[in-house]
């Protein structure tokens, strides 16, 4: 029967209509059902594929259109992707392309039981055949995007990464680039992007005006391009009230902005990129804005970069969840690995020469295959965990779902004996916890698990949310010595389990994240707190989570990825040495990287042993503070003299005497010109000392409130102390000898206040706070910082892992 016909634009979903484009045709001779129409001679070649789904949204999915004038019948036409072994799709009676509209293929799932029941992969290929077997469309990718492939303009233009999936609709092929932030006391303009890829900007323009006429252009130089979540601030008189519009290079309006009067601080968009413009806590000029109630995500305060750990091609792909197993010593323990797309679990231990592999004992050479209980199934394995840091007990993995049966969510926990020499291991026990999560998409389970002690629990004052109480353990018989804290990949949310020797469970906790999606959990015994990871979905970042006061796991801390590293990489797995292999005051950390990047899966970085390390070498004890913390006394007193002198410099750790700085001794640091206490501010030095550590301290009564490592492009991050007062201070950055690199004045102004106005009008003045030195006259106006950083969460749906 011939398909119903569509307005312009609706979709057409595997040959039934969706519901915002449902008829209803009456009981008529003249409204009487006809047969499919017949396709123009040639028809099939003017199909393309428009839009690719592999990643993000609820399914995945592939949207036709055709750019002939006539419809096209698909009817008994076979859909595939890569792999030929797999069952096709056919597609059923009544599905036609009609010229101007977009045909959905879409995924079966609770909600569509019409479909094809494979993923689609990383890297992957979407296949239209006609009834006689002839290939009439196709599109292959090599990665996912983080939203969708789409042709930009719709049918004719080349397949690109879009900002905006949408299905079954007009592709948005809009700029991704934003208004982030504006100063209106500083005379500048914050961008950013919210696209998958860089944006060149050559022609972009921004004009602001106010009641009078226009008060200033500024146009992005040529050659200049704005990375994914990065920030371009650029400089142009702004009216305290007015309208600010961003053009493209064909003058297209992108972008604007309209205010009334003086923010205050700055308005600014939260989240970044994404979010409303509103009132922000403070100007944050090429760093992610200060938002009330959002965690500004802090510097990695461990080392740059993210090292390759196992030779080139020693995984295929799709590694996934990690755990380390420590030794009892200092010599380093046993990262078990687990990968998603076969279902295999690796056993990987230290070479002896800087690297990492899989053990060649007892059959671990390829991994082991994983099975479910009943010995058959392929394991979606995704996160894996040990009990009492020993795998003597057991290794327990967190799943989505049966690859053999891939559209249908099996969302487990499986305990495998990992004592024996065979190479396929049957799980000796289950915990799905698909009654937990109804709904739940079968790509969308559990992503990472990690194994939490009792006995923490109890002393930290663990609350148990099912009954408002104080966690009990003996109220859950059978439980063992801890509770499995799992992350869900389509709430991304993290949850607390009592899984019980019957095969039942408890759920005794939930928590939300400041994350799209939760690629890992680990619990850090000697931190007291629960690691969260990301992938690139959120720029590789990671969070703390402590137990409150309230008895729950709050996060405390965002981290950002270590400077140097890779942010698109897809870190699904991430693990952290115990302090007892601290080597000059730092541990490892680990990461799985799902894309095998270059032929590497398996990296590693560096953690400072202490909560809060300033010296290099000389870490602290765990959960003591360390001297050099804010708030803590900094070891030694002023030397006598003027140390930071040429021929006689002063430990880093010494004051330099607020006397030596002078112009001679400015240097050409950048740093922000105003900041509110518990601030995280960043600092550009010269790029030569990239690698190196420098001290930064706060004059006024100085302070040393950071030992950072400087990026390769000279940028180092520091917190401005939540007790520092309201006034005029100075930022002085000293390198390890106590050499003055440089220095600049800040102000340091109430989070509810007006901050002094810099870089385009009257400068702020008065003395430098709690010294009596007198200030200098104007604050340097604001320098320009252009820095690859990244918005606090891009406000997209999470990204989805289909590996098949």
């Amino acid at each position: 029967m011939r398909a119903p016909s569509l307005r312009p634009g609706a979709m057409l979903i595997a040959g039934t209509l969706a519901a915002s484009s449902l008829v209803t045709l009456a009981a008529s001779p003249a409204l009487a059902v006809t047969d499919p129409p017949v396709s123009p001679a040639g028809a099939t070649a003017d199909l393309v594929v428009n839009e690719v789904e592999s990643n993000g949204d609820d399914t995945d999915w592939v949207e036709l259109t055709t750019t002939g004038s006539g419809p096209v019948d698909i009817s008994g036409f076979t859909f595939r992707d890569d792999d030929d072994a797999r069952t096709p799709y056919t597609l059923p009676a009544g599905s036609v392309v009609e010229p101007g509209e977009f045909f959905v293929i879409d995924q079966v799932s609770g909600s569509n039981p019409v479909g094809f029941d494979f993923g689609l992969g990383n890297a992957d290929s979407v296949r239209l055949y006609d009834t006689t077997g002839t290939l009439v469309a196709d599109y292959s990718w090599t990665a996912h995007s983080l939203v969708t492939y789409g042709r930009c303009p719709d049918g004719t233009g080349d397949m690109t990464a879009t900002t905006v999936s949408t299905k079954g609709a007009p592709n948005d092929c809009s700029s991704p680039v934003r208004i982030n932030e504006v100063s209106t006391s500083g005379d500048w303009v914050e961008l950013t992007s919210i696209g998958a890829s860089a944006v060149p900007l050559d022609g972009y323009t921004l004009t602001a005006t106010d009641g009078s006429g226009t008060t200033g252009t500024a146009t992005v130089s040529a050659g200049t391009s704005l990375a994914p979540a990065g920030f371009l601030a650029l400089d142009l008189p702004l009216a305290s009230a007015g309208t600010l519009q961003l053009r493209s290079g064909n003058g297209t309006v992108v972008d604007e902005h309209t205010w009334t009067a003086e923010p205050g601080a700055s308005y600014g968009r939260c989240p970044d990129g994404t979010g409303d413009i509103t009132t922000t806590l403070a100007p944050t000029r090429g760093t992610a804005n200060a938002c009330e109630g959002v965690l500004t995500p802090q510097p990695w305060p461990g080392g740059p970069d993210e090292v390759p750990l196992d030779a080139v091609d020693t995984f295929s792909g799709d590694l996934s969840g990690l755990d380390y197993e420590p030794s009892g010593s200092a010599a380093p323990g046993t990262l078990w690995a687990v990968q998603n797309g076969d279902g295999l679990l690796y056993k990987i231990v230290a070479d002896g020469d800087g690297g990492w592999a899989p053990t060649t004992a007892a059959g671990w050479s390829a991994g082991k295959t994983l099975r479910y209980p009943d010995g058959g199934g392929a394991v979606d394995a995704e996160g894996v965990t040990v009990a009492a840091d020993s795998s003597g007990g057991g290794v327990y993995v967190s799943t989505e779902r049966n690859n053999d049966q891939s559209s249908v969510s099996r969302p487990s926990v499986l305990r495998y004996d990992v004592t024996g020499d065979a190479t396929t291991l049957v799980a000796t026990d289950e915990w799905n916890l698909a009654a937990d999560f109804p709904g739940l998409g079968a790509n969308a389970g559990l992503e990472g698990i990690t194994w939490v002690p009792d006995t923490f629990l109890t002393a930290q004052g663990f609350v148990d949310q099912r009954t408002g109480s104080a966690y009990a353990p003996a109220s859950y018989p059978g439980h063992g010595d801890g509770l499995f804290v799992v992350g869900v990949e389509g709430t991304a949310g993290v949850y607390a389990y009592a899984l019980l020797d019957d095969g039942s469970f408890v759920r005794v906790a939930a928590m939300e994240t400041p994350f799209d999606l939760v690629a890992d959990v680990q619990f850090d015994a000697d931190l007291d707190a629960l690691w969260v990871a990301c992938d690139e979905a959120c720029s590789g970042r990671t969070a703390l989570f402590e137990i409150d006061d309230a008895g729950a796991f709050t996060a405390t801390t965002v981290y950002e990825a270590p400077a140097a590293a890779d942010t698109g990489l897809a870190n699904e797995g991430f693990a952290i040495a115990d302090a007892a292999t601290c080597v000059d005051g730092s541990r490892a950390t680990f990461y799985a990287d799902d894309n095998d990047t270059d032929g590497y899966s398996l990296r590693t970085g560096t953690f400072p042993c202490s909560k809060s390390p300033t010296e290099p070498g000389e870490p602290g004890e765990p959960g003591e503070p360390t001297p050099g913390e804010p708030g803590q006394p900094v070891p030694g007193e002023p030397a006598p003299g003027t140390p930071g002198t040429p021929g006689s410099p002063a430990p880093a750790t010494t004051p330099v005497d607020t006397a030596l700085l002078t112009d001679a001794t400015r240097g050409s640091i950048a740093a922000p010109t105003t900041a509110v206490p518990g601030q995280a501010v960043t600092i550009t030095v010269d790029p030569r000392y990239a690698g190196q550590t420098v001290y930064v301290w706060l004059h006024s009564e100085p302070r040393l409130i950071g030992s950072p490592v400087v990026a390769a492009d000279g940028a180092v991050r520091v917190t401005i102390p939540a007790d520092v007062p309201v006034g005029l201070h100075r930022l002085v950055v000293l390198d390890s000898t106590g050499a003055i690199i440089g220095w600049q004045e800040i102000e340091i102004v109430a989070a509810t206040g007006a901050p002094g106005r810099v870089g385009g009008g009257s400068a702020a003045t008065g003395p430098l706070a709690s010294t009596g030195v007198d200030g200098r006259g104007a604050v340097l106006a604001a320098m320009v910082l252009v820095l690859a950083g990244a918005t606090v969460l891009a406000a997209r749906r999470p990204a989805r892992r289909d590996r098949v």
